[in-house]
C-alpha cells in the first residue's frame, strides 16, 4: 500500500497495549498492525502550515508557517509556559479560542517518563497528553480552574522538578518505577506556599503506559528529513510520538506535522 498524505501527529488510545493511528488523506492506519513489518516513510519536500494550511519554506514550533508562529493562539508563549496566559483576564492572541481552551479546568501532573517531570494539561487531555510523552507511568496532583492557575504552580514545582522529558531515555526505557512517586508527592506538597495549596489533589489513580514495541534501542539514530529523504526498515516500537525502526532509527513523527509524504506499507 502507498498513501501519499500530509503528517498529523499520531492518534493514540489507551489499552494494553497503547493503540495507534495515523490519519493519512486515505483514512486512518492502525500503526500497531505494521509492527514486525517493513515501513518506509518519503518525504518529497513540500511542508503546509498545520494551522492556515499555506505552503512554506520553513516549519516553526513543529507545524507552523512563520505569520501562523507569530500570530495564531495555538502557538502563543503560553502553550510552552502557562504562566503567561492572559485567558483568565480575557485576553490573548484570539478571545474566543482562549476562552475555549485555555479558561477551562486544566490539571498539574507528574510523570515518569525516564525522571519524575511536572507538566500542565486540559482536564480532558488525560491520558492522551501522557501517552504523547511517552510517559510509563503519571498521575495528577493538582486540579486548576485555568490554565494561568495551573502554569503558577508548575512555576513552584519545577524548582525541585524538571519540566522536560529526557527523550533518548525514554525511547531506551531508562525510566524510574512508579514507586518514586512517594517521595514526590510529599515533595510536591512542601513545595507549594500560599493559595496554590488548596489546588493539590494527591489521591488520583497513577496511570502505567504499556506501549507497542518488540525491542528498545540500544542506541538511537534520529531522523532528519533535511539530510536524508527518507526513513525505512522494520517498525519495532511505537512510544510517545516517536515510531522505532530497525530497534535503532527513529523519527518524530509530531516534529514533523505539515510536511508531506509519501508512505509504503
Amino acid at each position: 500500500m502507498v498513501i501519499k498524505t500530509i503528517l498529523k501527529k499520531l492518534k493514540a488510545s489507551n489499552g494494553d497495549p497503547i493503540q495507534y493511528q495515523l490519519d493519512t488523506d486515505d483514512g486512518q492506519v492502525l500503526l500497531n498492525d505494521c509492527i514486525g513489518k517493513n515501513l518506509k516513510i518519503e518525504f518529497t519536500g513540500k511542508i503546509y502550515c498545520k494551522s492556515c494550511g499555506r505552503l512554506t519554506k520553513k516549519s516553526f514550533a513543529q507545524g507552523f508557517c512563520f505569520p501562523c508562529f507569530r500570530d495564531a493562539p495555538e502557538a502563543a508563549p503560553c502553550i510552552i509556559r502557562p504562566e503567561l496566559c492572559r485567558a483568565h483576564l480575557g485576553e490573548g492572541r484570539d478571545i474566543e479560542w482562549e476562552q475555549h481552551h485555555h479558561n477551562q479546568p486544566h490539571v498539574v501532573y507528574l510523570a515518569i517518563s525516564s525522571a519524575v517531570k511536572v507538566g500542565v494539561t486540559k482536564d480532558n487531555n488525560i491520558p492522551t497528553r501522557w501517552i504523547d510523552q511517552g510517559a510509563s507511568y503519571a498521575v495528577t496532583i493538582a486540579h486548576t480552574p485555568n490554565r494561568y492557575l495551573a502554569g503558577a504552580i508548575e512555576v513552584e514545582l519545577k524548582n525541585n522538578f524538571t519540566d522536560k522529558t529526557h527523550w533518548q531515555k525514554m525511547l531506551r526505557n531508562e525510566v524510574l518505577d512508579a514507586d518514586g512517586f512517594q517521595e514526590a508527592f510529599n515533595l510536591a506538597q512542601t513545595s507549594l506556599t500560599g493559595e496554590l495549596r488548596k489546588h493539590l489533589r494527591l489521591n488520583d489513580t497513577i496511570f502505567t503506559g504499556r506501549y507497542p514495541v518488540l525491542q528498545y534501542p540500544a542506541k538511537i539514530v534520529s531522523f532528519n528529513p533535511e539530510k536524508s529523504p527518507y526513513i525505512e526498515g522494520v517498525l519495532t516500537g511505537i512510544k510517545g510520538q516517536y515510531l522505532m525502526f530497525d530497534a535503532t532509527k527513529v523519527i518524530n513523527i509530531r516534529k514533523f506535522e505539515g510536511y508531506e509524504v509519501v508512505i509504503t506499507l
